[in-house]
């Protein structure tokens, strides 16, 4: 079996901040957590990770982003609840890898129940097997588990009323892309509550994807997301800076519109 199809889905370091992203890779990403305002960032060869990545805190004072996208909706809905069906175009692909990252984790709603529907909704049948859905259960359940553990509940119960985890692409960096492969960074805030009468806090996290236009949609795919790897070897990965902050632009970031 090659090495992508022994690829794996997996939802970051065991750390609260990154408990919510999801990152495709073929090695493991590492994670840091954002309670204080900060300019955390990371100017590290490309080549030493992959997955996500954190942290950095929003400005105070806001710049126009230079470059903005409004991503195209998917068509339909599948049996996962997962918007699916995104045009054959860059920034479909695109629209498939931030539907891909989009995750809530509230109440009853597990990590567990996250990975698995993205596993099933978004990635490739060649990366699909029992070893690597058995894999993301079990690096699910061990988030949960923290997760769990951060918010003083029993893991298996749900979680404090008004506490939740989120994540949400806020931009992305095109690596490279044709009419049937698409690679990025992206780039994501993601939120956490811990409880009804807790500040919420957030952080930001960067993330390598690769996408195959595969059965009439965009798949995530392990070939692909290693062609990217060895595209990028070398290379210092984008700024992690807020849209507003002037060192998104500088980084090459483009920011993300709500589609109408």
């Amino acid at each position: 079996m090659g090495r992508a199809r022994k690829s794996t889905w997996f939802a970051g370091a065991a750390l609260a901040a990154v408990l919510a992203l999801t990152g495709y890779a073929i090695f493991s990403g590492d994670g840091e957590e954002a309670d204080t305002p900060g300019k955390g960032r990371s100017s590290s060869s490309a080549s030493a990770s992959p997955g996500p990545s954190a942290t950095y805190a929003p400005p105070d004072d806001w710049t126009e982003p230079e470059r903005w996208v409004a991503l195209p909706r998917g068509q339909r809905t599948d049996d996962q609840g997962s918007e699916i069906g995104f045009p054959k175009s860059t920034e479909g692909a695109i629209a498939m890898m931030v539907a891909a990252n989009a995750t809530h984790i509230e109440g009853e709603k597990t990590n567990v129940d996250e990975q698995l529907r993205i596993y099933h909704s978004y990635i490739s049948k060649a990366d699909h097997s029992s070893e690597n859905a058995e894999q993301i259960k079990q690096n699910a359940i061990q988030s949960d588990k923290d997760l769990a553990k951060q918010m003083g509940v029993t893991h298996g119960q749900p979680l404090p009323s008004g506490a939740y985890v989120r994540n949400t692409v806020v931009g992305f960096k095109i690596i490279k892309k044709s009419d049937t492969e698409v690679s990025a960074w992206l780039l994501s805030r993601v939120v956490q509550k811990d409880g009804e009468m807790e500040k919420e806090r957030s952080s930001y996290t960067r993330t390598l994807a690769g996408a195959q236009w595969e059965g009439g949609d965009w798949k995530l795919t392990g070939a692909a997301t290693e062609r990217a790897l060895q595209a990028v070897q070398g290379q210092n990965q984008p700024t992690m800076a807020a849209p507003g902050d002037p060192e998104f632009n500088q980084a090459g970031w483009t920011a993300i519109r709500e589609a109408s």
